[in-house]
């Protein structure tokens, strides 16, 4: 084995056992900012790619703000809901616009309801990372998406497969919105 290869299964190793907490699993008491930056990584830092930066910040929580994508603390204070939505913003702008997340969470939390929405995330994030983590250990050839990867190819894969499932993400979020505003001005 390639030293590629062996650091690759490693790394996929350290996420075999990935969970990200359900609805029911975050905590019913209200945090600190800090706190939530501390919880936040606990729950997700291992997906950070880049090591060295924090993968949230005061900031960017702030912005999520003043960008009306998560509710304002209420005295500074952070519970529940805000940790969910800061969980499903940070992973998701990961392969869309800020713009796209958005419209994306209001929208499944408008057909399944915020918890429901946030557990279908989990739930599918779960799923597509065994997926991969599958094909890099054993080769699993079940999932004919990754049919044929190898190490040569899998970096080619893993981009075209992230464009891909990007660019109908984009496209679904761009019908649903087109969808809501036809619904919303039939009903003026």
């Amino acid at each position: 084995m390639d030293k590629v290869t062996e650091q690759l299964t490693q790394w996929s190793q350290t996420l075999t056992d990935f969970h990200l907490p359900r609805w029911h699993e975050l905590p019913d008491f209200d945090l600190y900012m800090d706190q939530v930056i501390t919880l936040l990584e606990r729950y997700i830092g291992n997906l950070n790619q880049n090591g060295e930066d924090r993968i949230i910040t005061s900031s960017m929580i702030n912005n999520y703000v003043k960008l009306k994508m998560i509710p304002k603390p209420e005295k500074k204070r952070y519970n529940k809901i805000h940790i969910a939505y800061l969980i499903a913003i940070t992973l998701l702008k990961q392969v869309l616009t800020i713009g796209e997340v958005k419209e994306g969470i209001e929208y499944q939390a408008h057909i399944s309801g915020l918890k429901g929405a946030y557990n279908m995330l989990c739930d599918e994030l779960e799923k597509a990372l065994h997926t991969v983590l599958a094909q890099i250990q054993d080769g699993d050839q079940h999932n004919t998406l990754l049919e044929g990867m190898n190490i040569e190819n899998t970096a080619l894969k893993m981009a075209s497969l992230s464009f891909a499932s990007k660019l109908v993400a984009e496209r679904i979020v761009k019908l649903q919105q087109e969808v809501q505003t036809l619904t919303e001005g039939s009903h003026d």
